[in-house]
């Protein structure tokens, strides 16, 4: 529509990469009453931008998106970038491999602690694998774009942290047994009801987020679609709806508090009943091996939940979002990578079993070489 004032269009400023003049309906109407606008529209924004990008904007854009544009937004370093992450993925996944390889051929590892840790490493691998192959793919693309399925079905199995909190949990409760309970620890965790712990936190955590996924992906989107972001993650999505969802935004909220704070809750209690139980130990030796087994634990869940509470419980609305990247970036990139180097610089039966499947490895490789 044109008028003395140039071009306009009603709408909210949500997301632009240049800079916009946004001037309040009310004061166009103070000093022009002879104006025929709507004053109920007061609480909107005339947004001026020149005919041309109006124009852009009506061809590039429908109504309904059907694609998002993910992306960081230092381009100038995107092959520096791709290098690191390419490198730390690739080291991800031959960490978590080999402790798979190792508990599964060792049979002194055969029980319900490595069991647990082989199926956390497996989920790494799946965790890793749903950001990082596309964000590689993106670093390389000149378009970055995702469909709105693809993006959805990104949202989803990234939301597997929440299977990872509960294997923190069932692994929190093993160490509790075996260092509170020593006695009936093995008519209590048996391979059975390990297996049925091993299910539950599978199937919880893939049913656990289909409710907020299921609201977000319901939410009208429209331009921009661009997400200055390297995944589908809820909180860029939800800002980019095109009008305002507090149902969804505390929905997802609740699900994100209650989820973090029981788990944290219960692993927190767990290696405080273990650190009294170790404090009683006569021996030195005794002492030192507990603390030696459960240290890693620790370790991990003071990585994954210092991080993923940044994110998800602490107030980010006034945070730059650079900063969210960057923790997103620690909890789903280098987390993966730094558990299985603890899991293994700080189990001596894991090192041993790791140093055997690597002498077993070089053996079919000389063996190979030979023939």
């Amino acid at each position: 529509m044109d008028s003395i004032y140039g071009n306009y269009r009603y709408g909210q400023q949500r997301s632009t990469q240049s800079p916009m003049h946004r001037i309040p309906v009310k004061s166009i109407l103070d000093t022009n009453p002879g104006n025929s606008f709507d004053r109920s529209a007061e609480t909107s924004f005339l947004v001026f931008e020149p005919a041309s990008t109006l124009e852009t904007n009506a061809n590039n854009c429908s109504s309904a998106v059907s694609k998002f544009i993910l992306g960081f937004s230092c381009t100038d370093i995107q092959i520096l970038l791709f290098s690191i992450f390419s490198g730390t993925y690739i080291s991800t996944l031959i960490g978590n491999l080999c402790i798979i390889c190792a508990v599964r051929w060792k049979y002194r590892l055969h029980t319900p602690m490595y069991i647990l840790l082989a199926n956390f490493s497996f989920l790494e691998i799946c965790y890793i694998n749903s950001t990082v192959p596309s964000m590689l793919a993106n670093f390389l693309s000149e378009s970055k774009a995702i469909s709105f399925s693809g993006c959805f079905l990104q949202f989803y199995f990234f939301s597997m942290g929440t299977t990872e909190t509960f294997f923190l949990s069932v692994m929190a409760f093993d160490r509790y047994l075996a260092i509170c309970r020593p006695l009936h620890y093995s008519t209590i965790m048996t391979a059975q009801k390990c297996f049925r712990m091993r299910a539950g936190c599978w199937v919880c955590g893939f049913l656990c987020f289909l409710l907020p996924v299921y609201l977000i992906s319901q939410l009208p989107f429209c331009c921009p679609n661009k997400i200055d972001h390297f995944l589908c993650d809820p909180g860029p999505l939800i800002k980019l709806s095109c009008s305002p969802a507090p149902f969804t935004e505390l929905t997802c909220a609740l699900y994100n508090s209650v989820l973090i704070f029981s788990t944290f809750l219960f692993i927190t209690s767990s290696y405080m009943l273990v650190l009294r139980a170790v404090l009683r130990v006569p021996s030195a030796e005794g002492r030192r091996k507990a603390f030696s087994t459960c240290g890693s634990h620790l370790a991990v869940v003071s990585l994954f939940y210092g991080s993923i509470m940044v994110v998800y419980v602490s107030p980010t609305a006034g945070n730059p979002a650079g900063i969210q990247k960057m923790v997103n970036v620690f909890y789903s990139v280098l987390t993966p990578l730094f558990n299985p180097v603890i899991y293994s610089l700080r189990n001596k039966d894991v090192k041993e079993a790791l140093g055997k499947l690597v002498r077993a490895m070089e053996k079919v490789l000389k063996n190979l070489v030979h023939n």
